[in-house]
């Protein structure tokens, strides 16, 4: 329903714009529609795919993705625009090698904190190549320059730290550094600062600093309740700039009112419980981790987006995910959306639901595989084998049989005790000497076969018992 509207807003709020720009107002859209089936391909490859191969392949990736953010600093190589050189332009289509970065970054660090923490390492061996690795992404990007994707790629190492259960301190003293690294980037390059300062000041600057913010407001205050209605708004008419993309929750708020506003919220809280609910019930800790941490990643971008557009944060680039016009932020987000659904198609009930030949249409008309049940590492079945063992000072002392079988024992002895006793008094009569001793030997009889029974069922009560 996100990738629908989304589309649905692109082709409202682009078709001036694209129009003036190349004569045909399907321009942007054809390019929006083209990227959302890429991503859906990606999302249907990624559910496919097997858990081992994603995390046999996440380094890999997570490298080529860093040669990328080499590549497109270099002059001819990456493209300049909007003084950013960010873009890589292939026959009129442009791809962002940062949000392939994003998603590198995340399956990677996520593979490796499940592993390490499957491993109870150190402090120290789990952040030692987290962080460093993301510290050299962080840079890249910011070479380019980029705050936007800056500030996502440290939601994901938050997202990451967070819901690894890692110590307060690492993710408080991280979230100081990313705002630090924030705030020293946005006082940095003169355009950035001026947007800081239209901020926290809206009215010192309103035809220039401060104008795409206030336009935005106006475009929200004037739809109302009920909005103008699907493609009546006037902000895209060259009052509001990027419309399409950075600002498109202004054109929502204009044209489908404060109903539609609300409505694309509670698509993104439905979105957010039905990640962290994959996530819960998740048994294999690296996809719990990157459910958790997608979701997460996800549902922070979105909150900063509508954040600047209603004024409460300064602008910072941050596109709407799945709604705003972007190609390559819209194929990376379905991208993850397939492993999310490949995640709820490997929890335990999904899985015995699956393998038990239960009749399921999804999986028949898609032609997905059977998921493999998680099987934890033999350091996670040895942990779980010692805790299953009982203490040692809960078990019976040595030489005191258990309690169940001791019952039967006790009265055999004393069935056994009374044999002797009546074979005693017997053997006064005639010949009691003979009498004695057949009355002993049948008594041992018994009593051997009545102790042999016991032990028996002793044992079968310590096994089934």
């Amino acid at each position: 329903m996100l990738t629908t509207l989304g589309l649905i807003m692109v082709l409202s709020a682009s078709g001036v714009r694209s129009y003036g720009a190349d004569g045909s107002a399907w321009v942007i859209f054809g390019k929006q529609v083209l990227w959302t089936v890429i991503g859906l391909i990606g999302c249907y490859a990624s559910l496919r795919m097997s858990v081992r191969l994603i995390r046999r392949m996440a380094f890999t990736s997570y490298a080529i993705t860093i040669i990328l953010l080499v590549l497109v600093l270099i002059p001819g190589i990456g493209n300049l625009a909007n003084g950013s050189r960010k873009w890589f332009v292939i026959a009129g289509f442009s791809m962002q090698p940062s949000e392939l970065a994003k998603i590198a970054f995340a399956i990677w660090g996520a593979h490796l904190l499940a592993a390490r923490r499957m491993e109870r390492a150190s402090l120290r061996d789990m952040l030692i190549p987290l962080v460093p690795a993301a510290v050299v992404a962080l840079a890249l990007v910011v070479a380019q320059p980029d705050l936007g994707q800056t500030v996502s790629l440290g939601i994901i190492l938050l997202g990451l730290l967070w819901y690894a259960g890692l110590p307060l301190r690492v993710f408080v003293s991280s979230l100081a550094a990313v705002f630090v690294a924030g705030a020293i980037l946005a006082m940095s390059a003169g355009y950035r600062s001026d947007r800081v300062r239209s901020w926290l000041d809206p009215e010192n600057d309103p035809q220039d600093t401060g104008y795409q913010a206030r336009q935005a407001k106006f475009a929200l205050a004037h739809g109302g309740i009920f909005g103008d209605g699907l493609g009546q708004g006037v902000a895209k008419w060259n009052y509001l700039p990027n419309a399409h993309n950075d600002f498109i929750f202004a054109i929502i708020g204009e044209e489908l009112g404060l109903v539609g506003a609300l409505g694309l919220l509670g698509l993104f809280g439905l979105f957010a419980y039905t990640g962290m609910r994959i996530a819960r019930r998740s048994a294999d800790p690296f996809l719990r981790l990157l459910t958790a941490t997608t979701t997460f990643w996800v549902l922070g971008q979105a909150f900063i987006n509508i954040g600047y557009v209603i004024g409460m944060l300064p602008v910072t680039g941050l596109q709407l995910p799945l709604i705003s016009a972007g190609g390559t932020s819209t194929a990376t987000t379905l991208f993850m959306i397939g492993i999310m659904a490949n995640a709820a198609r490997h929890e335990p009930e999904a899985v015995a639901a699956l393998r038990a030949g239960r009749d399921d249409k999804v999986n028949r008309l898609l032609r997905l595989p059977l998921p493999q049940p998680y099987v934890p590492s033999r350091l996670e079945a040895f942990r779980d084998r010692k805790q299953a063992r009982p203490k040692p000072g809960n078990s019976p002392p040595a030489g005191k049989p258990p309690r169940k079988p001791a019952r039967p024992q006790r009265s055999q002895r004393s069935q056994g005790s009374a044999l002797p006793r009546a074979a005693d008094r017997r053997a006064h009569g005639p010949r009691g000497h003979l009498r004695l001793a057949g009355e002993h030997h049948r008594a041992g009889q018994r009593h051997a076969g009545r102790r042999h029974t016991g032990r028996v069922r002793a044992l079968e009560g310590q096994r089934y018992g």
